[in-house]
């Protein structure tokens, strides 16, 4: 909204930790990055202990906390089983005032539970995830997280944010049952947790959950939209070019040439056997606009695979012809029987003066009003087809003005 009362306002979003597809966003450039290194004056680290359920570490967690007197945070992420947690704290930590919230309550009552919190007329707040959020209490400095294993990592990381946001060290156990078998996953979440304990180590989560959860499914069923059918590089154009125009500045649409020589232009099964380098190599090859660019793919080719054979080099003499078609601005480039047909777009750049002296020394050549070029073409084979296709736009192809 702000974008669209003024275009060019400076917005700044501030997060603890981006989620992945936001971290995405920030580095395809889609976004502009700022990462704040410098802690508040201060502020200590948090201890972080992942360790197995135990009903000592518990006890001697909430001891240590209560004796400084301070306030602890316990998450239970399960509202069936809360009130059974309670009474074992209870046990555990007879002094302790408890207080039980979780989303469920009425709006009024959880309202209560919190404000007893916040004034420390309880010692204890009992929870689920509903405090991963907006809380600053600057007493509260332990938190025990049950089962840690089901819970996401920057979920993890927010809840151990509810703590240490005072001068005092704060601690996050982060507790696993003893007998589970954890999964790779959670097992890389844990570690994560406990190595970035350190101050500003925000930006470090984020990068791992980016790398753990990937950045959303672009193309699955469970994405909402059509990118399925436009595709992920075209989905990437668009996204780019909107994101442009929002910026205000000008936007040219890139014409796609279709390109019919009538040659064998293709990568054989019997040269790259997997399906999915082919598929690589022809996407690098349609990104390819420089000579470098090409250059480096034939390099990777006869280094991995050995001689191009025959339809590999059309391929790449159909890659190279391309972007000198686009710059012409011809929508198409066709070959039929002994003629070559050249269309050219409405916003075609060559000058009207070269298709006329082509036109004129050319015998049985013909322009129709809308563009479209017809060129005798006598030509056989794929090297003579390619060599003359070439000379042809050459022709038209306006000299580099002099610097």
């Amino acid at each position: 909204r702000l974008k669209q009362l003024k275009k060019e306002v400076h917005v700044l979003s501030m997060s603890a930790t981006p989620i992945p597809r936001t971290l995405n966003m920030a580095l395809a450039g889609l976004r502009d990055l700022s990462v704040i290194e410098t802690p508040p004056r201060d502020r200590l680290a948090i201890q972080t202990v992942v360790a197995e359920w135990s009903e000592g570490l518990i006890a001697a967690a909430l001891r240590q906390e209560l004796a400084r007197g301070g306030q602890v945070y316990f998450v239970h992420n399960r509202v069936d089983s809360i009130w059974e947690i309670a009474a074992l704290l209870q046990k555990l930590a007879p002094e302790a005032r408890i207080a039980v919230g979780h989303g469920q309550m009425p709006e009024d009552e959880l309202e209560r539970v919190m404000l007893r919190f916040v004034e420390h007329q309880a010692d204890i707040l009992l929870s689920t995830t509903i405090i991963e959020n907006g809380l600053d209490i600057p007493l509260a400095n332990t938190i025990l997280i049950n089962r840690a294993d089901r819970l996401g990592l920057s979920e993890l990381y927010q809840l151990r944010g509810r703590v240490g946001r005072s001068n005092r060290r704060a601690y996050a156990y982060l507790l696993v049952p003893a007998e589970a078998e954890l999964p790779p996953l959670a097992r890389k979440r844990l570690a994560a947790m406990r190595e970035f304990s350190d101050l500003g180590a925000g930006f470090k989560i984020a990068a791992l959950d980016l790398e753990l959860r990937g950045a959303g499914n672009m193309l699955g069923g469970e994405q909402s939209g059509n990118l399925d059918a436009v595709g992920f590089d075209l989905y990437v154009q668009m996204l780019e070019q909107t994101v442009r125009e929002l910026k205000g500045e000008s936007v040219q649409p890139e014409l796609d040439v279709q390109m019919h020589l009538g040659l064998d232009i293709r990568i054989p099964p019997e040269y790259v056997p997997e399906e999915n380098q082919r598929l690589r190599m022809y996407k690098r090859l349609a990104a390819a606009e420089s000579e470098s660019a090409r250059a480096d793919v034939v390099r990777e080719l006869r280094d991995r695979y050995g001689a191009l054979p025959a339809p590999v080099e059309n391929l790449l003499a159909y890659a190279a012809l391309k972007p000198r078609a686009r710059a012409l601005g011809l929508q198409s480039l066709e070959r039929r029987r002994d003629q070559l047909w050249l269309r050219f777009a409405p916003q075609a750049v060559v000058a009207p003066a070269r298709i006329a002296a082509l036109v004129a020394r050319t015998r049985g050549a013909q322009l129709a009003p809308d563009g479209l070029l017809k060129l005798p073409f006598p030509v056989n084979g794929a090297a003579a087809v390619l060599a003359e296709t070439t000379r042809l736009l050459e022709s038209l192809t306006p000299a580099p003005t002099p610097a």
